[in-house]
Order: structure tokens, then C-alpha cells, then sequence
């Protein structure tokens, strides 16, 4: 049962009631807000995680492919004919194609990443709610305006 409910039935809650009440629903809304950010952006790591993995296999077949590459271009101008340098040529092109495909792959995954919308949408409709709420007015005593003046 919420405030709201409580004081349409009647006005007995006292004021440590309805703070404590206040107090609970703040801490689960802001429970709620984490366990919400959590979720998305458990998703986003996952995905940066792929696409890292993605690019560091990459960047190795493609540093293994230029050794492989360098022995098919000095066999392949010392031959210019169809023999060895011809086989490392062909297997280093299959190692810069293979790093290209996961480069792609890399980027694709790193593309779908973006911000956790749904918390930020979340966050910014409670504070729209949270400033709309007006505390109650109060008349003023002489030592409440002393504590007030002495906390400024």
C-alpha cells in the first residue's frame, strides 16, 4: 500500500512514517535503475568482448601473413614460374582474407553496440516525477529559522 493510498483512507501516518515510506521507495527505485543499467550494458560487453576477440585474431593471421607473404614475393621474382612461391602467395592471400572476414565481423558487432537507453529514459522520467513533488508548507518558528540560517 503506497502513500497515496494510505493517506486516502486517513491521516494517521505520522511524519517518520511517510519519511520512512519515501526513504523505502527511493532505495528500490534506485535499486531498480542499477539492475536495469546492469542489464544493458551486460549486453554491450558482451558484444565488445566478440569484436575485440574478432579483431585480435585478425590482427594476428595478419601478422602471420606477412612473413608468408614477403618468402612468396622473393621465390615468386627469383622463379616467375609456377612453383613454391606460388603456394606461399596463395596460402598468405587465404591468411589476409580470413583477417578481413573477421575484421568485418569486428566491426559489425561494434556497431550494435550504443547506450543503455532504457535506463537513461528511465532515469530521466523519475527525475521529471521527482521535481514535480513540492514539500509540504510549514509555518515557520524562531528556532527553525535560527537552524536554518546556522546550516547556510
Amino acid at each position: 500500500m503506497s502513500a497515496v493510498d494510505q493517506g486516502a483512507q486517513g491521516a494517521e501516518r505520522t511524519l517518520g512514517q511517510l519519511v520512512a515510506s519515501a526513504t523505502a521507495e527511493m532505495s528500490a527505485l534506485v535499486h531498480d535503475e542499477i539492475a536495469l543499467a546492469k542489464a544493458e550494458l551486460r549486453q554491450d560487453v558482451k558484444r565488445v568482448g566478440i569484436g575485440g576477440t574478432a579483431f585480435a585474431v585478425a590482427g594476428v593471421l595478419a601478422l602471420f601473413s606477412l612473413p608468408v607473404l614477403s618468402f612468396a614475393a622473393a621465390y615468386g621474382i627469383h622463379n616467375l614460374g609456377l612453383g613454391l612461391a606460388w603456394s606461399f602467395l596463395i596460402v598468405g592471400s587465404a591468411f589476409l582474407l580470413l583477417a578481413g572476414l573477421l575484421a568485418m565481423l569486428a566491426v559489425a558487432k561494434f556497431k550494435k553496440v550504443k547506450p543503455p537507453e532504457m535506463t537513461i529514459a528511465s532515469v530521466k522520467q523519475t527525475a521529471a516525477v521527482v521535481s514535480t513533488v513540492k514539500p509540504h508548507p510549514r509555518p515557520l518558528s524562531d528556532k527553525a529559522v535560527g537552524v536554518a540560517r546556522s546550516s547556510s
